[in-house]
């Protein structure tokens, strides 16, 4: 019986084998383009980061911040993410805005009292081929106390909301929508509103879109008004619905015209959204007098707010 395994084991031993069977683990390789290899050695970036990971541990990437020279920041993947989300999550506008933020003049780290030493990503959704939602975890650091300040971000970026006030017979109505908003459990009324889809940074453009989309009738550029830009700048002419959790940041505008009755009873209950991606929106239409108590969307009454103080202080345009 020994004979015959010592000859079996010699024919496995002699037999040729495929090289996928010595095949290692790969080591992460991050390639750039020429054009932006070139790009790094003209343009200084705000910050310099290097990528590594082995077979036994989990992906990393090291950032140095100029507010923080010799003390690069670690930047971790969460267990189940992978390498292509983790290389879209760091690369990302959404992450990269965040670290612009805590360096900018107001930021966290500005003063030099706080210092940031890692950052955990935990999860990535993709709206196509770009990210949409990302989540994060940063380990800020108080020099005073030497404790974490709260860290948790759910960053989503810049975002546009139109509050539109019809004249009609006498009365001024707001046009709303009225939809499905998973995270609260419920259908909310709420102005149209949406998500800055690049790096361009067009809030009037994008505000345009959105009301097209979502209601359905068209606003020219020229006849909206910014109500951000009535905030003072250190505020960035931006508000932010829920710093506590999200960096979301937001651009109010106001459109004001005269329509007849008609309208007003066209749009009403009128549904529209882009089906595909599952926009299932109706178009409501209140009296503006009634908007405040009406409904409980945080957008319209930070608009209602400051259209009302702007108008009192006789800044909003004829």
């Amino acid at each position: 019986m020994w004979t015959e395994i010592g000859k079996s084991m010699t024919h496995l031993l002699r037999s040729p084998m495929p090289l996928s069977a010595f095949a290692l683990p790969k080591r992460l390789v991050v390639s750039f383009p020429l054009a932006r290899l070139l790009h790094r050695h003209t343009t200084p970036k705000p910050f310099c980061s290097r990528m590594s990971a082995t077979p036994s541990t989990s992906l990393t990437h090291s950032i140095s911040l100029p507010t923080q020279l010799g003390q690069p920041v670690q930047v971790l993947a969460a267990p189940g993410l992978s390498d292509s989300e983790f290389r879209a999550a760091i690369e990302s506008s959404l992450f990269r805005q965040w670290l612009k933020n805590l360096e900018c003049e107001s930021g966290i780290l500005a003063n030099g009292n706080m210092t940031l030493t890692q950052v955990l990503i935990q999860g990535v959704d993709m709206f196509g081929k770009r990210i949409g939602f990302l989540k994060f975890k940063a380990d800020i650091i108080d020099k005073g106390t030497g404790k974490k300040v709260p860290g948790i971000v759910f960053a989503r970026g810049p975002a546009v909301t139109v509050l539109i006030l019809l004249e009609s017979e006498g009365t001024t109505y707001a046009v709303l929508t009225e939809q499905v908003r998973v995270p609260t459990g419920r259908v909310i009324l709420e102005l149209p509103a949406g998500m800055l889809d690049d790096d361009k940074g067009d809030f009037v453009g994008t505000a345009v879109r959105e009301v097209e989309e979502e209601i359905g009738i068209r606003l020219k550029l020229e006849d909206m008004v910014d109500l951000s830009a009535f905030l003072d700048p250190s505020t960035g002419f931006k508000v932010f619905p829920s710093p506590g959790g999200c960096d979301e940041e937001l651009g109010l505008f106001l459109y004001r015209g005269r329509v007849d009755k008609n309208i007003i009873t066209q749009l009403e209950g009128k549904e529209t959204g882009c089906v595909k991606h599952g926009e299932l929106i109706k178009v409501r239409v209140v009296p503006y007098e009634k908007l405040w108590h009406t409904t409980p969307d945080a957008k319209a009454l930070m608009a209602i707010a400051i259209y009302e103080m702007a108008k009192k202080e006789g800044l909003l345009p004829q």
